[in-house]
């Protein structure tokens, strides 16, 4: 089975648990308003990728009521979940190594712990497609938990006892990604982030906006 699609199910099947334990985003409220501040544009359109049950969508229309956003995810109960908490914000089916293929631009993309789940070649590919479909000075947020690549690997989670296969990622390639791709990096953020085991892990926040040609 293909690793993303191992989660995608998981995922799809503990919508309502995911919900339950994770609507509250009070940990990365600061970062949020970073990546509001950074979107100059009124209104805006902002493309969330990974959106789940609509939890960072409804933190930032709470914030920026002005923000026009298409909410993406590729479990089918995220997205029933995210539309009931967030009626104003469009949702849609979509991969989010698939970004590359749509035909807008956007003002911002949000993609908040979508890249456990991506591959190293598979975020670079994605920081690629982003600037390709943002507007000039448009705004990137990504989120992932921070380790040596090599450590990726099937996990068991502490919460429902599932297993997924979770990708940890570096801030060196994401950053030389960044950049490669005419990126400014205006915020590199990190987070100690406490799981239901007890255990600890740093959550990296890296917010970049497009450059000027």
């Amino acid at each position: 089975m293909d690793n993303n699609q191992m989660s995608v199910d998981v995922f799809n099947k503990r919508a309502d648990l995911y919900q339950e334990k994770f609507m509250d985003v009070a940990l990365y409220h600061d970062t949020f308003d970073l990546f509001c501040h950074y979107i100059a544009r009124h209104p805006a359109t902002v493309l969330e990728v990974a959106c789940g049950p609509g939890n960072v969508t409804k933190y930032l229309l709470d914030q920026r009521p002005d923000l026009q956003i298409l909410g993406t995810d590729l479990a089918p109960n995220m997205l029933r979940l995210a539309a009931i908490n967030n009626p104003k914000a469009t949702f849609q089916l979509m991969d989010a190594r698939d970004i590359g293929k749509l035909h807008h631009v956007f003002d911002a993309v949000m993609c908040g712990f979508g890249f456990p789940y991506l591959s190293k070649e598979e975020v670079i590919t994605f920081i690629a497609d982003a600037a390709r479909i943002l507007n000039t000075g448009g705004v990137l947020y990504i989120s992932t938990m921070e380790d040596d690549y090599s450590k990726s690997g099937i996990k068991r989670s502490a919460t429902t006892g599932d297993t997924t296969y979770t990708y940890y990622h570096q801030a060196d390639y994401l950053t030389a990604a960044l950049t490669a791709n005419n990126f400014r990096i205006v915020s590199l953020t990190r987070k100690a982030s406490r799981a239901a085991d007890g255990t600890t892990t740093t959550d990296l926040v890296i917010i970049a906006a497009l450059n000027k040609v």
